[in-house]
């Protein structure tokens, strides 16, 4: 069976990145790779860009018009793709070098549908490195720990892959939901489908300052919203998940003291 992606890039008023984000999917040089990107409706030159590209490159595709908001337009892109294999990029993030190429080969080895998740490196409006993103641990009751410390979600989607056909099974972005969407899929997606986590890394995630998701964090926003989506689905866990649940909330905690009392111990050691 021949596997195509198809890299889905949802944009509005993206100016600022959206040439590196194309430029970096050309550079992948993966031959069995669309880019589709959906445009909200740019009016800041972005679409004026997008049609450059476009027009010397026949593997980028492209609409724009106004949408209800990032969840549609990641559903928009799924709807156009004409890949098995879907991954997002948003505009202000980018890949590692030759991933593309190397993911399509390990779906191969991979039954449908599977998720495949890497590692990714977060960095800030400054150029500095804030840390790698490395969820190791991708079961629904360690997620559903909330100790993102010890059990961390996927923080950015330009470090995972997956079948398209997995969203006949878990459906689609939901619309309604502009900021949590991503965490509200991985969590169906764990609960449902074969994963698989790559100790390397596969994208970049950009925290940049003014933009949507550094806005949620900052107001604390994205951790009452976490906490909410977390306790939905721990209400609809069964008598024996809710005791697996327990036990890793215990270590996780214990960990976490430990970890701590290494630290303080060390410190007063050095000095």
């Amino acid at each position: 069976m021949g596997y195509k992606l198809s890299v889905i890039t949802p944009v509005f008023n993206g100016i600022r990145f959206i040439e590196f984000c194309i430029r970096n999917v050309i550079e992948q040089n993966c031959a069995d790779t669309e880019h589709i990107i959906v445009d909200g409706g740019s009016t800041d030159g972005t679409v004026e860009i997008i049609k450059q590209y476009a027009a010397g490159y026949s593997h980028l595709r492209w609409v724009s018009e106004q949408d209800r908001g990032q969840s549609d337009a990641m559903n928009k892109g799924i709807g156009l793709a004409t890949g098995n294999i879907l991954g997002f990029l948003n505009a202000d993030d980018y890949y590692e070098p030759d991933v593309l190429n190397w993911m399509l080969r390990r779906f191969a080895e991979l039954p449908e549908p599977s998720l495949l998740v890497g590692n990714c490196n977060m960095w800030g409006d400054d150029g500095k490195l804030l840390g790698v993103n490395k969820p190791a641990q991708l079961q629904l009751c360690k997620l559903l720990t909330g100790e993102e410390s010890v059990f961390p979600f996927p923080i950015n989607p330009s470090a995972y892959f997956y079948h398209k056909s997995l969203h006949n099974l878990i459906g689609m972005y939901n619309n309604d939901d502009h900021f949590s969407m991503d965490i509200d899929f991985i969590l169906r997606a764990v609960e449902s489908t074969h994963t698989i986590y790559i100790d390397r890394p596969f994208g970049n995630f950009r925290h940049i300052e003014g933009t949507k998701t550094f806005q949620d964090i900052l107001t604390g926003k994205a951790d009452k919203r976490l906490n909410e989506l977390i306790r939905t689905y721990r209400n609809k866990l069964g008598f024996k998940e809710r005791i697996q649940l327990i036990s890793f909330i215990v270590f996780a905690r214990t960990f976490i003291r430990l970890k701590r009392a290494s630290f303080y111990i060390h410190k007063l050691i050095v000095q």
